[in-house]
Formats: structure tokens, C-alpha cells, sequence
């Protein structure tokens, strides 16, 4: 059977997502069958945070942008989006060839249809820019002897 042209593919599904006091929000079609992403760079481990990663366009921010601050890691192209009034951390946008190019890493923790903790996680190595190592299952250390 033929799929509608307007229609999601089947293992993607519309989720939306705020951060703690609402004022954030945002919509992302994402694909959670492959589980969710979890790294061990620096800033990841301190968030820590769970992301599934998609394409831009699949992802529309409802708020104002200018709800959100900034961050940008000195050395990294990752700009990472969190509430101006809260606080929450939810979303990041960045460039990496070996995850296709651009995307969108939406913070897990902040779907509102969705207890993160059902979600497998997948583990990069971020802190030793190992990305062509890809995932695994346990996490990578953190530091290395």
C-alpha cells in the first residue's frame, strides 16, 4: 500500500515538547524505534541529556526564538537552545558528516508525550570526537588512562 505523500513515514511520529515553565515549545517528527542518543562530551555529560537527532525541517520551534538563549561551546559548531525563564535545555543545532550533515538534537527529557526512560539509549563518544566510532550500548568513558 502506497503511502500519502503528506503522511510521516511509519517510524516517525509528531511529538511535542516544552521546557519546564511552558514558555518554550516545540513540535519535531522523530523516530524513536532506534532508541535515543546519549554522549560523553563535556557539555552532554553535564546536561544530561538524551537527544534524538532529525533532520531541520522536521523540527519547528512554536515559540519565539528570542524565548531561548544561547550556548555555543568555545571550538564547537553545536549551538545548544535552552529557556531564557527556566532554564531547561532542549535542543541543539549542528553539523557533523558522519550524522549526514545538519540536524536538530532534541532533548528527550523535554517531550511531553513521552517517558524518556522507555527510550534505549545509545552511547557516542563525543569527548574524544570518536564519531566514526558510532554507538554502543554502555556508555564510553569518560576519561581514558
Amino acid at each position: 500500500m502506497a503511502q500519502h505523500a503528506d503522511a510521516p513515514p511509519a517510524d516517525k511520529k509528531k511529538h511535542t515538547g516544552s521546557c519546564h515553565c511552558g514558555k518554550v515549545r516545540f513540535e519535531v517528527l522523530a523516530d524513536l524505534s532506534g532508541g535515543g542518543n546519549r554522549c560523553n562530551c563535556t557539555l552532554c555529560t553535564k546536561l544530561n541529556g538524551t537527544w534524538v537527532y532529525t533532520a531541520p525541517a522536521e523540527f519547528t520551534l512554536l515559540s519565539d526564538e528570542d524565548t531561548c538563549s544561547t550556548y555555543a561551546q568555545p571550538g564547537r559548531a553545536a549551538k545548544r537552545y535552552f529557556c531564557k525563564a527556566c532554564g531547561v535545555h532542549l535542543f541543539g543545532r549542528d553539523h557533523l558528516e558522519e550524522l549526514g550533515g545538519d540536524f536538530v538534537a532534541v532533548n528527550l527529557n523535554c517531550f511531553d508525550d513521552l517517558d524518556p526512560s522507555t527510550v534505549t539509549p545509545h552511547h557516542w563518544d563525543g569527548r574524544h570526537d570518536n564519531w566514526e566510532g558510532g554507538t554502543r550500548d554502555t556508555p564510553w568513558p569518560i576519561f581514558t588512562t
